[in-house]
């Protein structure tokens, strides 16, 4: 079954692409709406602001009667009159709230780092709420905690001690009451600066020992959770699986696990918002790698780098001005190994940077 849906976020495009492969008629609201946005839809309305989605919402959807809506970061709360094909609203806002995930997994007695005594460190800070870990950080003194709190006055946010291992993630499926893995992925970060905490691609598959036990304890997480749909549990893998998050929502793995596993997890989104999920966990057939470049500078890029997909994607459009650190466009590598998928990501990475002249 396919049909017409409407893809609601900040950043969309993997969403949509996705659904248009599965064979839906895509619209689409983004804050971006990059050029590779519009190969997937019929028509995408941009935003500046999270507080505009309800309106272009309704406005989209006045144009172009759908039958679903589908939603991606920054719209996981919205209600509206459209069917919802996902996590409720009334049920996905406590995974909203990072301290709300953290009393969720003391529940569940699944391992996750402890809340640190106020007078603790090293800690890791993060917002109590928000998407991406660009405002994470480990603080390791009373003054680089002030610092934080200076730098983002007001902001709500717990403190856990600090656990050492791998960023990982599990993608879930989950159509309420059970949940089946599709995929064991390795996340990159930016790893410097301001942001060294910040999403910044992903590996899949993740080949780790404790693959089978991070697979085991997501699926009792998402089954727990109530989700619907697309679910992923963030982890820090080392002497053990520290369960880290939950994203009620697709996740920014969604393009290495679809090129891995050469399944639609669009569609397995769907058919578990039906109330069907699969058998089994699909077997990864390949290793794909995704990395964001970002600018080192302020910049205005100039090339037209269309012409490098399917090798790249969120493709700006020519005399698109970039602050420093803000992201650019993202690159992929694909192969039958993991060392020749960073090769060949190696490869599109400088084919990139010679059209932006770096």
């Amino acid at each position: 079954m396919t049909g017409r849906v409407l893809v609601a976020g900040f950043a969309t495009r993997h969403v949509a692409q996705s659904a248009r492969r599965a064979g839906y008629t895509v619209y689409a609201v983004d804050h971006f709406c990059d050029q590779d946005l519009g190969w997937y839809t019929e028509e995408c309305l941009s935003f500046d602001e999270l507080a505009e989605l309800p309106e272009k919402i309704a406005e989209l959807a006045a144009r172009h009667p759908v039958d679903a809506l589908v939603v991606a970061s920054g719209a996981e709360a919205i209600g509206t009159t459209i069917p919802l094909y996902g996590t409720p609203p009334t049920k996905v806002e406590r995974f909203l709230d990072k301290l709300e995930i953290q009393r969720f997994f003391e529940r569940l007695e699944v391992p996750v780092p402890p809340l640190a005594a106020s007078d603790q460190f090293p800690v890791m800070v993060k917002p109590r709420r928000g998407a991406g870990g660009w405002r994470n950080a480990v603080v390791r003194a009373e003054e680089e905690l002030r610092r934080w709190k200076e730098a983002w006055p007001d902001l709500p946010y717990i403190a856990q001690n600090l656990v050492d291992g791998v960023p990982s993630s599990v993608s879930c499926v989950a159509d309420g009451r059970r949940a089946r893995a599709v995929a064991v992925n390795r996340q990159l970060l930016r790893g410097e600066g301001e942001s060294a905490h910040g999403f910044a691609g992903s590996v899949t598959p993740f080949s780790h020992p404790l693959a089978g036990e991070m697979v085991a304890v997501a699926e009792r997480i998402a089954a727990a959770s109530g989700c619907v749909g697309s679910v992923g549990i963030d982890f820090v893998v080392g002497e053990k699986p520290w369960a880290i998050e939950i994203n009620p929502r697709f996740q920014a793995t969604l393009d290495t696990v679809e090129m891995a596993i050469e399944q639609s997890v669009f569609a397995m989104h769907m058919d578990a918002c039906r109330g069907v999920i699969p058998a089994a966990m699909p077997a990864a057939r390949r290793v794909a790698v995704r990395r964001i470049l970002f600018a080192e500078r302020d910049m205005r890029l100039d090339a037209d780098l269309s012409a490098l997909a399917p090798r790249i994607a969120d493709i700006p459009w020519p005399g698109t001005e970039f602050e420093e650190g803000h992201a650019v466009v993202s690159v992929y590598g694909c192969a039958e190994t993991e060392a020749a998928a960073y090769a060949d990501l190696e490869r599109n990475t400088a084919a990139v940077r010679k059209l932006i002249g770096e």
